[in-house]
């Protein structure tokens, strides 16, 4: 194939170079020099084979530089979403009107006119692509439309999800997807891969293997839940290189939901106008509802930080400090519920023992 095509690139050369040929031809007189006869068809013939060579020496280069070229755009096309896509498209379409409208006015501005409609075209297309993909949720705001990567035919829960590195590590996402609850695609940005890559290869055996659990929660999402997982590429114009920076600009830009357990990453991306999952929260909301005066079964671990105090943890992890309770470390213990705190590390619950009720452990 490729020598087909530097044949054929050799054959427009010889035609470039019979061309000038006879523009010599023409040119010659001026300067007092008339070929005429075998003179005049060796000159033509000297610049179509001069031609021809040229064109076939330069041939693999050219061809090189072209496959080059269309792979770096197939490449780039390839990461520009199907959305983005399409109201680029309808904003250069804008742009060449406004250009096509303005063009019989620039063209009789004096010395510039014939060039600057092209210029103004070219910019006007260019804009509109930019205006139109950038704002693109706020034209389909205005227009009353919305796809389905945006919101889904199942309503906002189904909209695209931003993954961070944290809660791919924690892993829960997984039994999350598996139980349905969680609808839509999930994205992740090629950074967080690279990050939990680089987790991956640490010489800290901890740091590895929460990298490595990270590498095949993607695996297990991908290959054997067969959930919607895409990796985006795109880059990201951030306010800075930090990874949480980028989360934030990626989540804006795909007009997508931040997936997350980084507290200060949610404040952050809650402040910036992002919607943001975090799964403590959700782990949260979903722990069992103790009401003052409801009794329960514990087993006292430790002393509290307060003299007299006992602490043993429910199943879900969450704290239970029992007023008096140092009395019955490592001793199941029927409790009453006295109160409970709730804080932004979760939720803490005072207790006080009912001493009729004690079972050894």
């Amino acid at each position: 194939m490729k020598q087909v095509m530097r044949t054929f690139i050799a054959l427009l050369g010889a035609f470039l170079g019979y061309y000038l040929g006879l523009q010599w031809l023409v040119l010659l007189p001026r300067f007092s020099l008339n070929l005429v006869g075998t003179q005049a068809i060796l000159l033509v013939a000297g610049f179509t084979l001069l031609g021809f060579l040229v064109f076939f020496g330069l041939g693999p280069f050219l061809i090189n530089g072209t496959i080059r070229m269309t792979s770096w755009m197939e490449n780039g096309l390839a990461k520009i979403p199907a959305k983005d896509m399409a109201w680029g498209i309808l904003g250069i379409i804008f742009g060449l009107i406004i250009a096509g409208l303005s063009a019989p006015a620039l063209g009789k501005i004096p010395q510039v006119g014939n060039y600057l409609p092209a210029a103004v075209s070219l910019l006007l297309g260019y804009l509109g692509w930019a205006v139109a993909v950038r704002k693109r949720d706020d034209w389909a705001s205005f227009f009353n439309f919305r796809g389905r990567d945006a919101h889904g035919e199942r309503g906002q829960g189904a909209g695209p999800k931003v993954l961070d590195t944290s809660v791919i590590i924690d892993g829960r996402i997984v039994d999350l997807c598996r139980t349905g609850f969680l609808e839509g695609t999930l994205i992740v940005p090629s950074f967080v891969l690279d990050e939990l890559r680089h987790i991956a290869d640490s010489s800290d055996a901890s740091r590895r293997n929460r990298g490595r659990r990270g590498l095949e929660v993607l695996d297990i999402l991908q290959n054997e839940l067969r959930f919607p997982l895409v990796v985006e590429n795109r880059p990201v114009r951030a306010s800075s290189e930090e990874v949480d920076a980028k989360l934030v600009a990626l989540a804006k830009d795909l007009g997508a939901k931040l997936l997350t357990n980084d507290y200060n990453l949610s404040k952050v991306a809650q402040l910036q106008g992002v919607q943001v999952l975090n799964l403590h929260e959700l782990a949260n909301a979903l722990k069992p509802v103790f009401l003052p005066g409801e009794q329960l079964q514990l087993q006292i671990l430790r002393e509290g930080k307060e003299p007299g105090q006992g602490v043993g943890f429910l199943d879900d992890g969450t704290m239970v400090v029992v007023e008096g309770g140092n009395r019955f470390l490592q001793t199941t213990v029927t409790v009453e519920v006295t109160s409970v705190l709730q804080t932004t590390a979760g939720r803490m619950i005072f207790a006080r023992p009912l001493t009729s009720a004690v079972t050894s452990h």
